[in-house]
């Protein structure tokens, strides 16, 4: 395994650090940069967008011929850290979630350049904004959608008939393309499908927006309720059957890619606490140059490198074409912790100015506290490790070989 990145990617890299530090970072400090949910208005996303796309610095996951600029996996992480410095330069580079995740499984799934055009190309070009549909309230589905789900899609004829609930599904309120889990049958491996529908069909609906403790991504988490929707077999995606392959396909990258952006996120904590603790003094010294403020400090710039590591590993095996599960979870586990760690370290450094709205550090503390909850709360991950430990025992950490070795 090597991490070098070529001069190419490099260039990529500062190209990207240099238009999130001249368009998109000074935003930040302005109210009137934001919506009513803390994110961007929408009115400045648009034309920072069509900058970043005259840029070259637009849809990194997506193949060159739909407009993207077709990256590896471990090229992902290079762009996504830089990109995720800003709050908003995620969503302005178009390496979002939920769309993210949503565009990587589509580019994957749909079978033909017809469907492609149709669910996919629209947000690739960021006309439209997608949400994929799987968690139930109690008792269905959520971190154990095959055996839980509840929501049925009968089919009849030439379509699906959709009945059930979905909620906090990110995105829902300004997603025009929609991505469906629902049961098909009884079979605990093979009884999901998934589906495509298009927010304008009939038979369903947006219950509510449901408010969160932090700032909200465009569109938030909804309820949502289906009642006789109506899905033709041709917006099936996959097989019958398949639905909790696709689900697989989707989150084991999108958890990935949730990683990259929390690093980069994690080191705009240090980046901001250091330059206070270095310009602050008290009691005749500045904060910077006292032990117990070096070893904080210490302690986050360890964690963001040994997430790095974790998460370019498991980049590394994806591009091998490895599923990396156990390598995901493990990423997931620390870089949601290390998140956490780096906001609260530089809040806690930085004192009221941190706790207060003055600092977007206070923004990242409350946004990080749903890391260790999106794509699979740690716990579970910890238990898909423990599962790979009792089928390998001490071959859990095994030394990959060339041509062998897999996870």
């Amino acid at each position: 395994m090597d991490f070098t990145i070529s001069p190419e990617l490099d260039k990529l890299r500062l190209r990207v650090r240099d238009f999130i530090a001249g368009e998109v970072l000074p935003l930040e400090d302005s109210k009137d940069s934001y919506n009513e949910f803390e994110n961007i208005r929408l009115s400045l996303l648009k034309p920072l967008r069509e900058k970043a796309r005259k840029e070259g610095l637009w849809a990194p996951q997506m193949p060159k011929e739909r407009g993207g600029l077709g990256l590896g996996v471990a090229e992902w992480a290079v762009f996504y850290e830089e990109a995720a410095r800003s709050i908003f330069g995620p969503v302005v580079l178009n390496c979002q979630a939920p769309d993210d995740g949503n565009m990587s499984v589509l580019n994957k799934a749909l079978a033909s350049d017809e469907m492609k055009d149709k669910w996919l190309q629209p947000i690739i070009d960021g006309d439209v904004r997608s949400s994929f549909v799987m968690t139930e309230p109690a008792p269905g589905s959520g971190s154990d959608p095959g055996g839980m789900m509840l929501t049925s899609a009968e089919r009849k004829n030439d379509r699906y008939i959709i009945s059930g609930r979905k909620w906090y599904i990110s995105g829902a309120a300004v997603a025009s393309h929609f991505i469906l889990m629902a049961r098909t049958s009884d079979d605990p491996r093979n009884g999901l499908s998934a589906f495509l529908f298009h927010k304008d069909d009939p038979g369903w609906r947006i219950v509510r927006r449901i408010g969160n403790m932090g700032p909200d991504e465009h569109g938030g988490v909804c309820e949502l309720e289906f009642d006789g929707l109506e899905i033709p077999m041709a917006n099936r995606l996959m097989e019958e059957g398949d639905g909790l392959r696709l689900t697989q396909m989707r989150l084991g990258p999108a958890r990935l890619t949730h990683c990259m952006r929390w690093l980069g996120m994690a080191k705009r904590c240090m980046e901001i606490a250091n330059d206070y603790v270095s310009k602050r003094e008290a009691f005749g010294s500045k904060l910077v140059e006292r032990e117990s403020i070096q070893i904080m400090m210490g302690d986050v710039a360890a964690a963001i490198q040994t997430g790095k590591l974790l998460t370019m590993h498991a980049a590394w095996l994806i591009d091998q074409g490895d599923k990396a599960q156990r390598e995901v979870s493990m990423a997931k586990i620390h870089v949601a912790d290390t998140l956490h760690q780096a906001a609260d370290t530089a809040l806690q450094l930085m004192g009221a100015k941190g706790y207060s709205e003055d600092s977007v550090v206070e923004w990242i503390y409350r946004y990080a506290r749903c890391a260790r909850l999106v794509d699979g709360a740690s716990e579970v991950h910890k238990m898909v490790l423990s599962r790979h430990y009792q089928k390998r025992g001490n071959d859990f950490w095994d030394w990959p070989v060339d041509g062998g070795g897999d996870s």
